[in-house]
């Protein structure tokens, strides 16, 4: 009676066990005909553009969201080379060496890093611009304001002191 009660609960066990691995594995279910999501594929560096960028003092190649080091000088579309040290040589013989976060499109267009910074400060003016209309006008305009009330205070404070000065010097007469 003890082997069968105790035999019982090692199936019990069991079976509980199975169901809950059994529900963790579970497939969502499909329509018929539909085709399962293709993986995106990743990359060294997120949402790192098409192009060769120098990064840590190598040239790394991203082509179709995929990134590598590159091992021997590539050739661009315009004919411009790009060796694996960051000198990009143009088609007319100019060279130009890369440095840190310096790109180069797949179509030869040499983007350097601090155009880059430029351009995303702009993107953030505008985004912010975008989400809160008249509050950069308004914020100028209260700098604006403060600058004035300080510059005024700086005057009246200078005209005080210019006044201690007359009377200290009529009262020495």
């Amino acid at each position: 009676m003890n082997s069968r009660l105790l035999f019982s609960f090692i199936i019990g066990i069991a079976l509980l066990a199975g169901t809950t691995a059994q529900a963790q594995t579970r497939v969502p279910a499909r329509r018929p005909g539909a085709v399962a999501p293709r993986p995106r594929p990743t990359n060294m560096g997120a949402g790192m553009k098409d192009g060769l960028t120098m990064k840590d003092g190598r040239i790394i190649l991203t082509e179709l969201g995929i990134s590598n080091p590159t091992t021997a000088d590539k050739k661009l579309l315009n004919g411009v080379v790009i060796s694996t040290t960051g000198l990009v040589t143009a088609t007319d013989g100019t060279a130009i060496q890369m440095t840190e976060g310096d790109m180069v499109s797949l179509t030869g267009r040499v983007t350097t890093r601090r155009s880059i910074v430029v351009a995303d400060s702009l993107t953030k003016v505008r985004s912010f611009d975008l989400k809160y209309p008249g509050k950069r006008k308004q914020m100028e305009e209260d700098a604006e304001r403060k600058a004035k009330a300080k510059a005024k205070l700086a005057e009246d404070k200078a005209k005080i002191a210019e006044k201690r000065a007359k009377d200290k010097e009529k009262s020495k007469r």
